[in-house]
């Protein structure tokens, strides 16, 4: 099974200069056109079966655009939302600095969720999307962190490990799980936006 995990494109948090998180902002201009322009790619370069996405606006924007090139089907998954960060969500990095941040990995944030809590969520969706797509080629539309988290369940990294892969807007990462090994074919490819530059 190839799967192609993608991020949405720029977001109104971006703009605003605030936490995301469970914040439900909408794609910019410029988003929307990295949507596109990542889509044309996807479906000329690497075609997709399904499509799996986030059931958070910049998430379904982005996935819609991914759905209209490549004509496949999107499943809408609330478990491929961005980490619960609960009160940090919408608000100013500023003002964010005098909210209070856990101490330890499976400690929650006030009102979301922990980082173990959030690993385990994502490690359950990742398992379920591999055991219930029929189809060979399956794309992914989240968010960064979720991402991340995706690819350490595909290492099969323990909780204790911090590694970090980053994952610009609209970039991608194409892994691929056979019976015999886990093969990663790239990270955070984003060439589908040299044109807009």
């Amino acid at each position: 099974m190839e799967i192609l995990l993608i991020r949405h494109g720029e977001s109104e948090a971006d703009l605003l200069n605030v936490h995301e998180g469970r914040a439900d902002f909408s794609l910019t201009d410029l988003g929307h056109q990295q949507a596109r322009a990542m889509a044309h790619r996807v479906s000329s370069e690497f075609p997709r079966d399904i499509i799996w996405s986030s059931t958070l606006k910049r998430a379904r924007e982005t996935a819609s655009y991914l759905a209209e090139h490549t004509g496949c089907e999107v499943n809408k998954e609330a478990d491929l939302r961005e980490f619960n960060n609960g009160v940090f969500a919408g608000v100013d990095f500023e003002e964010a600095k005098k909210l209070p941040l856990p101490e330890h990995p499976h400690e929650r944030v006030q009102d979301g969720e922990s980082f173990i809590e959030f690993r385990m969520r994502i490690e359950m969706i990742f398992s379920k999307i591999i055991a219930t797509s029929t189809q060979n080629r399956v794309a992914i539309v989240a968010h960064g962190r979720v991402i991340n988290n995706i690819l350490q369940s595909f290492l099969k990294n323990p909780i204790t490990k911090d590694y970090w892969f980053k994952t610009w807007d609209t970039g991608m990462h194409l892994v691929e799980i056979t019976e015999r090994d886990r093969v990663i074919h790239f990270l955070n490819d984003r060439k589908h936006l040299d044109s807009l530059n």
